[in-house]
């Protein structure tokens, strides 16, 4: 069955067609899903909510743009709505700090410690991070999604990357120094 198909079944609430939509793109929205939540029972129970809103919704989708690229958005907003619910970004200032870049030499530095480091962000500076930097957001576009201003966005992207270039540099000096 082409997507077009499967897409078609979906709107008719068809269980079968949900199961092949959930099976083509449920790893994918789920990578998607751990990025924007605490752990990894979050990122399950944030998934779960999204694909409950996918087919809820998938009226809605007008074939304009990729299916994958919706079901994205959506997953982005339901994690994202469980922060506003709870007010993480209510005591946020939007003081300015330095724009910090960070370096990183790939051949010291591994993936997986990068991930560990950017999921120990505070809540609204990984959030912020991750909507930036990983997704390509503007921070007009961030601060449209988390109900902040854009100052509070720029301010929790530079807090972000000062928190990853103190964690990198300690990382660097540590490894640096058992070397020895």
């Amino acid at each position: 069955m082409s997507l077009e198909q499967l897409i078609e079944q979906c709107k008719k609430n068809d269980a079968k067609a949900q199961s092949q939509i959930y099976k083509l793109y449920a790893s994918k929205l789920f990578s998607l899903s751990l990025k924007y939540s605490r752990n990894y029972a979050e990122a399950q129970d944030n998934l779960q909510d999204a694909f409950v809103t996918i087919f809820k919704k998938i009226e809605q989708y007008k074939s304009k743009g990729s299916l994958e690229g919706w079901m994205k958005r959506i997953t982005i907003n339901t994690a994202l709505q469980q922060y506003r619910s709870v007010g993480v970004f209510d005591i946020i200032g939007e003081e300015q700090i330095e724009d910090v870049s960070v370096e990183i030499d790939n051949d010291n530095i591994g993936v997986d410690y990068l991930l560990k480091i950017i999921q120990e962000l505070p809540d609204r500076y990984r959030l912020v991070f991750n909507l930036y930097a990983l997704d390509d957001y503007s921070h007009q576009e961030i601060a449209d999604m988390l109900e902040i201003s854009i100052g509070t966005s720029k301010s929790n992207l530079a807090r972000a990357r000062l928190i990853l270039k103190e964690k990198i540099e300690h990382y660097k000096a540590s490894s640096n120094s058992q070397s020895l």
